[in-house]
């Protein structure tokens, strides 16, 4: 990661901070408003927490109207916007700088609108993605994205960094369940994208939305796709003696056309971390652990997990424990949706997001594990291994500023890896500004350029999320 962390702060926007304070005051009731440097310090940061600025202010809007009266303003004073959802980034998307505003979501937390019937459901943007599936759960639906954070996480930030989660490689990402959203416009502007058929007319603005990473505009409300829940589900776990055979069988079961509901996967240090928390029943004398879970009829899921046993067979698979009751089901995911949690227990760690095609699984994993180890680090991997999208934990001492930079430096070598493997700087936390120095190794200047263009067309002035995604150098005007 560059040293500068972000530009200068204006001196004008500071200078002029007690008359912005007045203003901002005017447009929202006091329980919205965070002005005192106690109260920011609880938003100086995300869960990128190794970097942290305290915001000029913070606001926390109860609705679309007072997002829009709040952009209006900053559009005019000139004030640079941080949206922040539930600040679970952790690629630094939502760290604020000490010019910035910081316009929070989590006032905005209401559904408003369940449609069993088109299978839809109308929430604003401050609702956590657990509770979309919770208040349709009893009806027998869910909302599929699931990122580890979803207890926490709300549907602004899913949109923002397009997140997925272990779910995800049946029934597609963020991108894949978002028909349509209410978005308000840096100038205050409020336009609606989408809507709630399940192909909108016209270009796909809501496609170039998703991802966003907060610069186009801040989401208030949106329509989300609902999935009706299967009959069934079982997970299996699958012991390996070594990495590389756990990745090649992932390789060899996507290409014998087999898309289980999730490929999630654990090397030793992430089955014993996870295990010593959850208590789960993970084997802990294997190298690498597979989590398939497939779904269905029980005839439906015995045909399916028969051939993934003896595609697992072929790659000498040691150990194949299959749930017998929802209470096991529901340890074994504990596990893996607490595998952040429970590394952050025994050390420091920066979680890297780089996605390669899952034939260079066994490849990647062993140069991360080389190159972590050139550096005198430890690494935990455990990521959706059926995308492709790996998340290592590469483990240092915060304290030790030479420890941290020796992580930083090893992070960025995994995801340059990634990309010369085939793969993508980010497959779910975004760029944020975490990997905003490495798109150039992976788009040319003339991508970039253009991605800056669109950026621009909404936001002339960037005054929105500023200093996240593109190099510093690199910004293009309309």
């Amino acid at each position: 990661m560059s040293e500068i962390l972000f530009p200068e702060p204006d001196a004008g926007v500071l200078a002029r901070r007690e008359q912005i304070l007045s203003d901002l005051a005017a447009l929202l009731p006091a329980e919205c408003l965070i002005a005192s440097e106690d109260e920011r310090r609880a938003f100086e940061t995300d869960a990128l927490t190794a970097y942290r600025r305290l915001p000029l202010a913070v606001a926390l809007p109860q609705d679309t109207a007072q997002v829009s009266a709040l952009l209006r303003y900053c559009s005019q004073a000139g004030v640079k916007v941080v949206p922040r959802g539930a600040g679970t980034s952790l690629s630094g998307g939502a760290i604020p700088q000490e010019d910035a505003l910081v316009i929070g979501v989590s006032k905005m937390n209401r559904i408003l609108d369940v449609n069993l019937a088109d299978r839809t459901i109308r929430v604003q943007a401050g609702v956590t993605n657990l509770a979309v599936s919770e208040a349709v759960a009893p009806d027998g639906f869910f909302y599929a994205p699931d990122p580890s954070s979803q207890l926490a996480c709300t549907i602004a930030g899913n949109i923002g960094m397009n997140s997925g989660g272990a779910h995800c490689l049946k029934y597609g990402v963020t991108t894949n369940n978002v028909l349509g959203a209410k978005l308000v416009l840096m100038n205050g502007e409020v336009v609606e994208l989408g809507g709630a058929s399940f192909d909108a007319p016209g270009l796909d603005l809501l496609g170039v939305l998703v991802g966003s990473e907060g610069q186009l505009g801040i989401v208030t409300e949106a329509v989300l796709r609902l999935v009706r829940a299967a009959e069934g589900a079982r997970p299996v776990l699958f012991g390996f003696d070594s990495s590389e055979a756990a990745g090649a069988c992932v390789a060899a079961i996507i290409g014998a056309g087999i898309v289980p509901v999730a490929m999630e996967f654990m090397d030793r240090p992430a089955i014993r971390i996870c295990e010593a928390f959850a208590k789960a029943g993970y084997p802990l004398d294997v190298e690498a652990m597979l989590i398939i879970e497939v779904e269905g009829s029980e005839a439906e899921m015995d045909a399916e997990l028969a051939r993934i046993v003896e595609i697992a067979r072929a790659h000498d698979v040691r150990v194949v424990k299959e749930s017998r009751s929802a209470m096991e089901t529901a340890l074994i995911w504990k596990g893996r949706k607490s595998a952040f949690g429970a590394t952050g227990r025994v050390a420091d760690y920066i979680c890297m997001d780089g996605t390669v095609p899952t034939g260079q699984l066994p490849y990647v994993l062993k140069r991360t594990a080389e190159i972590v180890a050139s550096y005198g680090l430890g690494v935990a991997n455990v990521f959706h291994a059926g995308d492709g999208n790996m998340h290592p934990l590469i483990m240092y001492d915060v304290n030790d500023p030479a420890s941290q930079a020796k992580a930083e430096a090893a992070g960025m070598d995994i995801l340059r890896l990634c990309v010369d493997a085939g793969g993508c700087l980010t497959g779910e936390h975004g760029v944020g500004v975490e990997k905003r120095d490495l798109m150039r190794h992976q788009f040319s200047q003339a991508d970039l350029e253009q991605q800056m263009r669109v950026r621009a067309a909404f936001d002339p002035q960037w005054l929105l999320n500023p200093a996240k995604v593109f190099p510093l150098d690199g910004r293009v005007s309309g």
